[in-house]
């Protein structure tokens, strides 16, 4: 495979690195993306430093790195204040400076706590992002969204804070458990839904893994430059960013309830994404066979369409999401697929809707 390169325009410019094998040439380019670095702290989790960790603290050091590493408990309870802190203890006892490094190497979790900590720590030191999944690598590594969850909910305290580099090696996803390819694909059919009903299609008859990772550099090539082009209009999220996050309230809520255990994150917003489409045709925004084919591209590849929930934890969700405004909340609703509508709605209206639908 031959090196893919993207780049975001946000902040202070980012390169997106796709290729096979690229982790035994992270030092390489580490080094031309992050000159003054010396140092890089390395973070990874339980699960990805055996299989991962020492392969990119090989070639760091081969390149002229001094390399701390340290391993977090794999999984979402380390996104979390404590583990937070932890990270900033971690570096300061090891005289971490400005023109020094974080290398994020893992999933979302790892990439979402290390990008925290690299924003704050010092008030910001370089950042490299090297996501191990598929989630990871179509989604949360690429655009500068960093965040703890709280008691009250998931994400809520973060940062916006833009990588000098993301690399990503898609041999890393041959290790990756079938649930956690498949909670992946989650995300990657959202870019379909909300942007290229062409790419939706070229999914649809995609509905295995093996078939999948036939074609995962166009996937991941897509995937990423859509939400490249989103990030370089809109960075805060204040705007065209929103439309990222469809299926998303609503996946949010079903975390919820579950505790942040029972449903991975891509689990969670396959079945917000088959609601919000059940919603919006509730709403007359979506045309009626948008549902239909939702669920039908996420039913083979065993996500699930439809969790439950209690109106209490939707509630909860719609309360505290960050697309709430006041008493009103932005949903991010389908027209058809590729086409997408965002709607401000009072909160209590949402939550009609959504009564309805239970009901039903």
């Amino acid at each position: 495979m031959e090196t893919t390169a993207l780049h975001v325009e946000a902040g202070a410019g980012c390169d997106i690195l796709i290729e096979d094998g690229i982790l035994d040439r992270a030092g390489e380019h580490i080094k031309a993306a992050l000159p003054r670095a010396k140092r890089i702290f390395v973070i990874t989790d339980t699960n990805v430093s055996p299989l991962y960790g020492p392969r990119l603290v090989a070639s760091l050091e081969t390149h002229g790195f001094e390399v701390h590493t340290r391993v977090i408990p794999a999984g979402e309870p380390s996104k979390c204040a404590g583990e937070l802190v932890a990270l900033w203890e971690w570096m300061a006892a090891h005289g971490v400076t400005r023109t020094d490094a974080v290398a994020a190497l893992g999933g979302g979790v790892v990439g979402d706590l290390a990008g925290f900590a690299a924003s704050t720590i010092l008030r910001g030191v370089g950042l490299v992002q090297i996501p191990t999944t598929l989630l990871s690598q179509v989604d949360s590594s690429v655009g500068g969204k960093t965040a703890i969850d709280l008691t009250a909910g998931k994400n809520l305290a973060g940062t916006f804070y833009q990588p000098g580099l993301v690399l990503m090696d898609p041999e890393t996803l041959r290790t990756l458990p079938d649930r956690d390819f498949m909670s992946g694909m989650a995300e990657v059919v959202k870019y379909g839904c909300i942007w290229d009903a062409g790419f939706f299609d070229f999914l649809a008859a995609r509905p295995s893994r093996e078939a999948l990772m036939g074609d995962i550099p166009r996937i991941l090539r897509t995937c990423c430059d859509i939400k490249r082009q989103v990030v370089n209009a809109d960075e805060r999220d204040t705007g065209l960013r929103m439309i990222l996050n469809f299926g998303h309230t609503l996946g949010h809520a079903y975390e919820l309830a579950g505790n942040y255990t029972r449903w991975s994150h891509g689990e969670a917003v396959a079945a917000g994404m088959a609601a919000a489409a059940k919603l919006g045709v509730e709403l007359e925004i979506t045309d009626a066979a948008v549902p239909g084919k939702i669920e039908s591209i996420l039913s083979p590849l065993g996500l699930p369409t439809k969790i439950p929930c209690d109106l209490e934890h939707i509630r909860r969700a719609v309360g505290v999401d960050k697309k709430g405004s006041g008493d009103l909340v932005t949903l991010i609703l389908l027209e058809k697929i590729g086409v997408v509508r965002p709607l401000l709605l009072p909160k209590e209206d949402v939550l009609a809707a959504l009564e309805r639908l239970a009901g039903r």
